[in-house]
């Protein structure tokens, strides 16, 4: 079992409702009762209220669908899924059904290019085009995941399910350049947006018929022929950021945000994970605790959350329930 100190713990659990509650089920194993009344107040206090807050009335965040990152209205519910703001929430439902009638396409993916036009259009008060273009894959991935943990009860979710699912290449794994641009391997990025949205939607609809539990293996498969972060081809690691976690949510990928959904996913463990789990182990501290990575500017963001190079508990809170997992996993 893994063991974690209780001054450590007592600092996790001093920290917004947002951390709080995760930890309470994830390092606590509290009941549902105990962290679903910790976790309601996400909505109320903290972080969650002060992003909520920043909704217009329209029910758009950053005057946007999709643009501008990260304060979009595409983005800001990436955010508050990722606190963990209580599903069917009036406000994130409302943002939630207006990104799906915008940004639906005729392919069933979700894409908004195009965005310059919807503020004209919505400004002027015209009715909404046909719609027109093919998804973007990326983007649908991040979409459903925002639609299935929000539950938005829509048929066109299924629809962006299956769109997925045909957009998976041989390698098992998705690419957002793949099929229009000729991309013949997988991408790190597009791989887990996809992986997550689809893990959201196999956790709405246990019962679906779509092979979403074959889709996921593969996915999986995918990450662990690289390691989470090595060629295939050379073993060396493909990108330095891939090996750094901020907190602040992106679409960027990271070892610890692949291991992450590992964990949530409560996949099998594999021998081809010791390497980024010993990559983890060595990211902590002298004290114990995982510190806040940058993600670049940070004049984008509503707030940070937490301060780069400084001890934090986003990160604290995932690495140890990701060890958690791989202690109590069988190979």
């Amino acid at each position: 079992m893994l063991s974690i100190d209780a001054k450590l713990m007592d600092w996790l659990l001093a920290g917004d409702p947002a951390i709080r509650w995760q930890v309470q089920r994830d390092l606590l194993g509290a009941k549902p009762t105990v962290y679903e009344r910790e976790r309601a107040k996400v909505a109320t206090q903290g972080w969650g209220k002060r992003y909520l807050s920043f909704q217009d009335k329209q029910g758009i965040w950053g005057n946007g669908l999709y643009s501008p990152k990260w304060k979009s209205t595409h983005y800001t519910l990436w955010t508050l899924r990722f606190i963990g703001l209580p599903p069917r929430h009036p406000q994130a439902l409302k943002a939630c059904n207006i990104l799906m009638d915008e940004g639906f396409r005729p392919d069933h993916g979700i894409d908004f290019s195009g965005e310059g036009t919807w503020r004209r259009r919505i400004k002027a008060g015209k009715p909404a085009p046909t719609p027109k273009g093919n998804g973007e894959t990326c983007i649908t991935g991040m979409a459903l995941a925002i639609f299935s943990y929000f539950q938005i009860e829509d048929e066109r979710v299924d629809l962006i399910a299956e769109h997925l699912l045909e957009h998976q290449m041989d390698d098992h794994g998705w690419n957002c350049q793949y099929p229009r641009r000729g991309a013949t391997h997988a991408s790190f990025n597009t791989t887990l947006l996809a992986l997550e949205g689809l893990r959201e939607y196999q956790s709405l609809h246990p019962k679906s018929t779509l092979p979403i539990k074959e889709a996921l293996a593969g996915g999986r498969e995918f990450i662990l022929r690289h390691r989470l972060y090595r060629s295939h081809r050379t073993g060396n690691v493909v990108s330095s950021a891939f090996t750094r976690f901020p907190a602040q949510p992106t679409w960027r990928y990271d070892f610890l945000r692949a291991l992450d959904h590992f964990q949530a996913a409560q996949a099998p463990k594999d021998e081809r994970l010791r390497d980024p789990i010993a990559l983890l182990l060595r990211k902590r501290d002298d004290s114990g605790f995982w510190h806040e990575y940058s993600i670049g500017t940070t004049a984008s963001v509503w707030f940070q959350m937490e301060t780069t190079g400084r001890p934090g508990r986003w990160n604290t809170l995932r690495a140890l329930r990701v060890l958690k997992w791989w202690e109590e996993a069988n190979l």
